[in-house]
């Protein structure tokens, strides 16, 4: 998304405006580009049709007439789309001899431009990976620039995760309008960022923030009323025009024209010379939606910049058509000191002192949901394919099918991580599409789970040829555990019936619990404690007799929980609290809910006896959404004129007491005397099993709405912490952002929220109170002790009810360090739940059988510390060996015909700063052969890049002087030993064994 800067250029009166003390030409390089959403207003296909396959067939035919032209292509998924389905095998061949010569240069390289504040670093991951194998593979290239211009805000995740992939420079433009007019000043738009607090030098990537007329050329003409540069015009939906003629077309240039247009990109180069260190400045030509008709671009450019050149001793100014790593070969080149920045990001992002664009933050939040779900779905299925195919190479699952179906929700997950698609600030069609292809996606990869785990071996078939005798119904489910830990977790089956009995593989019962689902009146919620190894699945056989179960039945470890209602307490009846205080007991906490207002009180952990006062309920503010009337919120953007009002007027609880889990649901009502609830929690505090780390989670499920017309509903959390209005955030999932809190003339509240990806916490001396969610939230901390979280907005007559699910925990970081550390594994774990596949219908039993016995495939446990981030097959074929790729690329070898199976892409991740526990955060060596065996035996091992295009032992990133002279290296590793220290992400080829059957 962008918009045409239309501005009032600053004149310089000297030739040496802008020069860094000597009197050479400005060296002004002109970039070519065009800004294309995948998403945004139009549907994808609907952009593909009016402009976005014109600006490749054009630019590409346009390129090739001159050898001084330049383009720079940002965004894959158009670009595949195009190459695949519209360009002819001329434009395939004068793409690859561009891209050969440097002349059309691809840089960034993912699917999308991806957001930077809502979304996670393993989907932004995924999505680069993506781009850069398919560039790879098609023309042996690897980007090496970013080119973030859009995104609302930036996040110090980002150039580490570039500079992972082997980044060069790293280029943002959206920061605060308010910091950018003070580095502009000062001339600090440029300077070597060190993302990350623990990998400091190690990753660390020059940066250049965009001056304020950011990535669109200005398009004022002081000489006509007409705009300037844009010659192709405004793009034209739903059909490019037959004639040709687009709205708006810029005025040409002619002779009657030339020096005038002359003089004004004079001026505005030189006004921008004057914010940066070096007589080099960076003048994109583009903006949004631009070049689908090069030819009148490149036509009238063209004089412009010969007749600048001819006359630069006169103007100050020479001018080329450049490709960005031209530009920044120059700076580098420059040989200067620049200045280093820590791990401080550019969030939140203000245009002005009214538009915060932190309302982004919460907006689509079903979309925000059901994209998290998904990719959680594929991280799953991708795990669980990497081990079919290493054990069943010829396997009955074929793997061509499989590798589709992998394949198009890959795409799916890549593309709404566009910067606005999962941001929620798309139009309503545009939301329709992403949801469509998430939704149509994760049904084909469950169908692929399904034939997974159903067809080696794993399930009895010959028990389906058998006749039926038993009249109890029963049902077969399969539970997968996608991470590479074992764990020992409550599941929740949603069953018909009132009575159930669980059974493991080898006829075991499991401890089970049933009651009444929160959600429905029809079913019912039985929960199950199930023990999972890593990247490991188990069947477990639910029975549903026709009696209650007893003690001494064969279903006697299945609790039947039942509710306890609480009558409604009123708001304005709350003169006297606290008299009556109901404690909810586990073996970490001890809640208690006061029944004269039905809301919770205090939490204890027991463990330290330690006492906090908590409250939960729901406020709201009331926003502008009239542009007459003043600031307004919309899908980007939070403003509110006051505080928040409470959001209800009376509340109803009722209890589970349970065995397996205690539930407590507490409905809030808008009015007293409403009939159905407008907002709710349910709480669930499990007991303790297998291992007490579960017990420390609480967790919760919210319901909303329907909403009131432009309302931006919030969860507050208020508790007797003394955290000083200080929270801390997640940026991308990766590293927390401690958030002090701001006082502004205007638009406080606004400019104190914060985007929460997976984690939130207050904290004070003694405690700490965490939430960890199920996708992005904005937070803050509005007050001493709160912690309030946007979950849902409405700004349009639609509004629906969303739920989702969170979990809390209350932790002790003064008192237990090694417990202030539980949150980064709890939110992985909330990501990557187990995956519950029921494989029928409740249904009457096949022929008794003996038990046969678990014989569940070894377990894959990494250390406590690490995480296993990736473990899949991309299939993307090229040779491990650059040289020989190339030279398969160049000598027209067609690499698409037949993908890769046997490399395995591998990511392991270490989840912990340096120095944030005393032990979860020392560097961890693992042998990488023992690790994996429990999937096959490991013959190579190859340390690559982040997104796998580069081996890491070709790799050499440029290095930029700073005044710090702290060493960037890192001592290899021997054979399939490595040694993985805080914050690493490593990336590894591994190839397997082959099995004989």
């Amino acid at each position: 998304m962008g918009f045409l800067a239309v501005c009032v250029f600053a004149v310089c009166c000297s030739c040496s405006c802008g020069l860094s003390g000597e009197n050479e030409p400005i060296q002004t390089f002109v970039i070519p580009h065009s800004h294309m959403d995948v998403g945004w207003v139009y549907t994808v296909q609907e952009s593909l049709h009016a402009y976005a396959a014109n600006v490749y067939s054009s630019v590409t035919e346009e390129l090739s007439k001159a050898k001084d032209r330049r383009f720079i292509a940002v965004e894959q998924e158009f670009f595949r789309l195009w190459w695949d389905t519209v360009s002819t095998d001329s434009h395939k061949r004068q793409v690859r001899e561009l891209v050969k010569e440097g002349r059309l240069e691809f840089i960034l390289g993912g699917q999308v431009m991806h957001d930077e504040a809502v979304t996670d670093l393993e989907d932004e991951i995924l999505q680069m990976t993506e781009g850069h194998g398919f560039l790879y593979e098609t023309f042996g290239v690897r980007p090496q620039f970013s080119w973030h211009v859009d995104p609302f805000g930036a996040s110090a995740t980002t150039p580490v995760l570039f500079a992972l992939a082997g980044f060069n420079a790293h280029l943002v433009s959206r920061v605060d309008y308010d910091l950018k007019d003070t580095m502009q000043k000062k001339k600090k738009l440029q300077f070597v960022w060190r993302g990350s607090p623990s990998l400091k030098g190690k990753q660390e990537i020059f940066t250049h923030i965009m001056d304020q007329f950011s990535y669109c050329t200005p398009s004022h003409l002081p000489f006509s009323n007409s705009s300037g540069f844009y010659w192709n015009g405004v793009a034209l939906f739903p059909d490019p025009p037959k004639d040709g003629v687009y709205p708006n077309m810029s005025l040409p240039v002619t002779k009657k024209t030339l020096r005038a247009y002359a003089q004004t990109m004079v001026d505005n180069i030189k006004q921008r010379a004057a914010w940066f260190r070096t007589n080099h400045v960076l003048w994109p030509w583009g903006c949004d939606k631009q070049f689908y008709n090069s030819s009148v671009q490149f036509s009238n450019m063209d004089p412009l910049m010969k007749y600048i050149n001819q006359n630069s001793k006169e103007l100050g100014v020479t001018v080329q058509y450049a490709s960005l790593s031209e530009y920044f070969q120059a700076i580098h080149h420059s040989n200067l000191v620049w200045e280093l920045r820590g791990s401080e990001d550019f969030l939140p992002y203000s245009t002005e002192p009214y538009q915060a664009w932190t309302g982004f933050y919460a907006s689509r939040n079903v979309l925000k949901g059901v994209a998290r779900q998904a990719s959680s779905q594929l991280h799953a299925a991708e795990t669980l394919f990497t081990r079919y195919r290493i054990s069943f190479p010829d396997g009955p699952v074929a793997k061509d099918w499989a590798l589709d179906k992998l394949r198009a929700l890959r795409w799916a997950v890549s593309e709404v991580q566009h910067h606005d698609g999962i941001t929620g600030t798309e139009s309503p069609k545009v939301a329709d599409m992403y949801l469509r292809h998430l939704t149509q996606a994760t049904m084909k990869v469950e169908e692929l789970l399904a034939a997974l785990i159903l067809l080696p071996h794993n399930l009895d078939i010959t028990s389906v040829l058998n006749n039926r005798v038993h009249q109890t119904l029963e049902q077969h489910v399969i539970v997968y555990n996608p991470l590479a830990w074992n764990v020992t977790t409550v599941i929740n089956v949603t069953v018909s019936f009132l009575n159930a009995a669980v059974f493991d593989e080898d006829g075991q019962t499991v401890p089970a619990q049933i009651q009444r689902s929160a959600q429905s009146n029809v079913t019912y919620d039985l929960f199950v404690v199930v023990e999972l190894g890593g990247l490991q699945h188990r069947k477990y056989l639910i029975k549903f007799p026709d009696k209650p179960c007893t003690g001494r039945s064969k279903c006697g470890r299945t609790y039947g929980a039942e509710g306890v209602s609480f009558e409604r307490r009123r708001v304005r009846d709350w003169t006297r609290t606290g008299r009556r205080l109901l404690p909810v007991l586990s073996e970490c906490y001890k809640l208690m809910f006061d029944q004269d207002t039905n809301l919770l009180h205090s939490i204890t952990y027991l463990e330290e006896k330690s006492r906090v006062r908590v409250t939960q309920d729901f406020w709201e503010y009331h926003a502008n959404g009239d542009v007459k009337a003043g600031p307004i919120s919309d899908n980007y953007m939070f403003s509110t004129n006051g505080s928040a009002a409470r959001a209800y007027q009376a509340v109803e609880m009722e209890i589970v007491p349970g065995k397996i889990v205690s539930e407590v649901r507490q409905y809030f009502f808008r009015d007293e005397s409403d009939k159905d609830y407008a907002y709710s929690i349910t709480t669930r505090v499990p007991e303790c099993f297998g291992t007490g780390a579960r017990c420390r989670r609480l967790e919760q499920t919210y319901s909303l709405g329907p909403l009131h017309l432009n309302t931006e509903v919030v969860l507050r959390t208020a508790t007797a912490l003394k955290n000083n209005r200080t929270l801390y955030t997640d940026d991308n999932g990766y590293q927390m952002m401690k958030r002090p809190y701001r006082k502004f003339t205007n638009n406080t509240v606004a400019r104190n929220y914060f985007p929460m990806v997976r984690t939130a916490y207050i904290e004070d001396e003694h405690s700490r109170l965490v939430l960890v969610s199920d996708r992005a939230h904005g937070a803050s901390s509005q007050a001493s002790g709160q912690l309030e979280v946007g979950k849902s907005r409405r700004r349009r007559a639609r509004s629906a009810t969303v739920c989702h699910a969170p979990s809390t925990s209350l932790e002790q970081p003064a008192l237990e360090p090694g417990t202030s550390a539980h949150y980064q594994r709890e939110a992985v774990e909330l990501q990557h739940r187990p995956v519950i596949m029921p494989i029928d219908q409740p249904q009457r039993p096949w022929q008794e059988k003996e038990p046969r016995g678990s014989s569940p495939v070894r377990p894959v446990v990494l250390p406590p510390n690490l995480h296993l981030l990736s473990l899949s097959i991309p299939g993307w074929n090229y040779s491990s060996d650059h040289d020989v790729h190339l030279a398969h690329v160049h000598a027209g070898k067609d690499l698409h015909s037949e993908p890769d199976y046997d490399r395995v892409l591998l990511r392991i991740m270490h989840l912990f700063e340096e120095g944030e526990d005393p032990e979860l955060s020392k560097p961890v060596t693992i042998n990488l052969k023992e690790v994996l065996r429990g999937i096959g035996e490991v013959k190579v091992l190859q340390e690559r890049s982040l997104t796998g295009t580069w081996d890491v032992a070709s790799l050499q990133r440029w290095k930029w002087k700073t005044a710090d002279k702290t060493g960037r290296g890192r001592c290899g590793d021997e054979a399939f030993t490595v040694t993985i220290s805080p914050k690493e992400i490593r990336t590894f080829f591994v190839h397997f064994a082959s099995k004989d059957f």
